[in-house]
């Protein structure tokens, strides 16, 4: 299908053909689901530990004897119910990762972008490059354009002078179009795609 290509100062440079097999497959929110709660457990750290019975520091000594004393029975003063003692099913170091198909992570992809397509939140853009690193000049292209939440993704090698006057706006995300998932795309308003990224995409999910 055909998308029209603009340039920074919103003007319109020309038309680009989408591939229907990338940007025009049905969206399946089930599988975008899916794929994000596959992300966001992939980047959990899994770091959280409490020590348990045999971790604590304490004598394995008998507290008191099992009768006569008209108390409760006890044995090791570390168990969880003891003040000092381990924790009973507490945290460990693990892993949060879970599988996920890489067919059913393509496909998650496409109805991303399909997504994006659908609701009229994504623009083509001829080529993300400004001449310097200024971040008020591309504030004042971007709020021209009227882009207040968006990722743009660009080429395999990013413009210097684009990525760093991007870094401190609040709301822009900046991508190598290696770097594009479900997850960024889907909490970004508005899906920027250089001429660059588009070719990549269809070519790595065709």
């Amino acid at each position: 299908m055909k998308h029209e290509v603009i340039n920074l100062d919103s003007q319109k440079v020309g038309d680009i053909d989408l591939a229907d097999e990338v940007f025009a497959v049905p969206v399946r929110p089930d599988i975008l689901q899916r794929t994000v709660v596959w992300q966001l457990a992939k980047r959990r750290a899994g770091t959280h530990k409490a020590k348990h019975r045999g971790e604590v520091s304490g004598t394995g000594r008998k507290m008191y004897r099992q009768k006569g004393t008209g108390r409760a029975r006890h044995g090791s003063a570390k168990v969880g119910l003891m003040r000092g003692g381990g924790k009973s099913f507490g945290p460990v170091v693990r892993g949060h990762a879970i599988d996920l198909p890489k067919r059913v992570r393509r496909l998650a992809l496409r109805s991303a972008l399909s997504a994006k397509l659908k609701d009229g939140k994504l623009v083509v853009l001829d080529e993300a490059r400004i001449g310097s690193p200024k971040t008020k000049e591309l504030v004042t292209r971007l709020r021209r354009l009227g882009w207040e939440s968006a990722l743009i993704v660009g080429g395999v090698q990013l413009d210097e002078n684009f990525l760093r006057a991007a870094a401190n706006i609040a709301g822009i995300d900046v991508l190598p179009s290696q770097g594009a998932n479900v997850y960024d795309i889907l909490r970004r308003d508005t899906l920027v795609l250089t001429r660059e990224a588009v070719a990549a995409l269809e070519a790595r999910l065709r």
